[in-house]
């Protein structure tokens, strides 16, 4: 499988790190512990079990078609708080919830790095036992001046339900000028072709440009988003970007992620990548948080007030 390699350090290996740019992903496995993964997946328990009360909680549903994105007020102010989101199959035609609410739960987001121990311990500063692969040694041999991890996401790929995610790439989501963005996707349980693993389209972040993001509707006292034409720039800075690549555009260019827990996936922000709907019996949950560039020596990449996502008052949490 491209990009799957084992790695013993804080940060990743040239072979790694050039697996990583050509195809736009990478698979580290065991990035981190047994102990950890536990850690991680006792933490997402507790919080379906007792995090919220269906007596005060909106019922927002997470929806992944453009046309219709979730963008109610309390998924646009969720950027420092923990904030739940139900899949859409959860309920039935009269929605009426038809799971068990910690069945039902599509993401927890979106500051778990910054507001659950248990998660903020990833970004920790210094050596941070069973974290085996430290993002910010990563994110340094990314080239990145000023990380700033500015969203954190549990996702539950619920079985029977788990919602199919289509085609995306996620700068579309978290738009820098230019596009500056990279997740760090963890397995926290095995993700298998029968419950919803990723797959994506090796190298298409190299000729796949940025041409929509989502931004917050103007004059809207509802809230609410919307997808616009992208108009800054469309790839990140770099001769290999923007050129070829056309003969790999389709669906059958696809390459499926199946991993173990404790496995991290690296993703560029401009790589094409999408799930299927988990019809299977077993869950699929995931840990990922998202990293861009907060600026260079020239002020350059631009994070603006019409992205969904705005940073709280003491800016987005940096790595270093």
């Amino acid at each position: 499988m491209a990009g799957n390699y084992s790695n013993g350090g804080g940060g990743l290996t040239e072979d790694q790190l050039a697996s990583f740019h050509k195809h736009g992903y990478l698979i580290v496995p065991d990035a981190l512990s047994p102990a950890v993964v536990a850690s991680l997946l006792s933490t997402t328990h507790d919080l379906l079990l007792s995090g919220f009360s269906l007596a005060d909680h909106p019922m927002t549903r997470f929806r992944t078609d453009e046309r219709q994105h979730v963008g109610d007020r309390y998924f646009l102010e969720s950027g420092d708080k923990i904030r739940f989101f139900f899949e859409e199959d959860a309920f039935d035609a009269t929605g009426r919830l038809t799971k068990p609410k910690e069945r039902a739960i599509n993401k927890i987001g979106h500051c778990l790095h910054g507001l659950s121990p248990p998660f903020a311990s990833l970004l920790a500063s210094g050596s941070t036992e069973g974290v085996r692969v430290h993002p910010a040694a990563v994110a340094r041999q990314l080239g990145f001046r000023d990380a700033r991890c500015l969203q954190s996401m549990v996702i539950c790929k619920q079985p029977e339900i788990g919602g199919a995610v289509p085609p995306h790439q996620d700068s579309t989501f978290l738009y820098t000028d230019p596009p500056s963005a990279v997740g760090f996707w963890y397995a926290l349980e095995d993700a298998t072709l029968g419950n919803g693993c990723l797959s994506f389209l090796p190298g298409s972040h190299r000729w796949a440009p940025i041409e929509k993001r989502l931004v917050r509707k103007e004059d809207s006292e509802g809230g609410g988003t919307q997808m616009v034409a992208n108009e800054g720039a469309k790839f990140p800075p770099g001769e290999e970007y923007g050129k070829g690549g056309c003969e790999e555009r389709g669906e059958e260019g696809y390459v499926p992620g199946e991993v173990r827990a404790g496995s991290l996936v690296l993703i560029h922000g401009n790589l094409l990548h999408k799930s299927e709907k988990n019809t299977s019996q077993k869950g699929r949950i995931i840990y990922t948080f998202h990293i861009i560039e907060q600026g260079d020596d020239e002020g350059r990449r631009v994070y603006d007030e019409r992205n969904w996502l705005q940073p709280p008052a003491e800016g987005f949490t940096r790595l270093y």
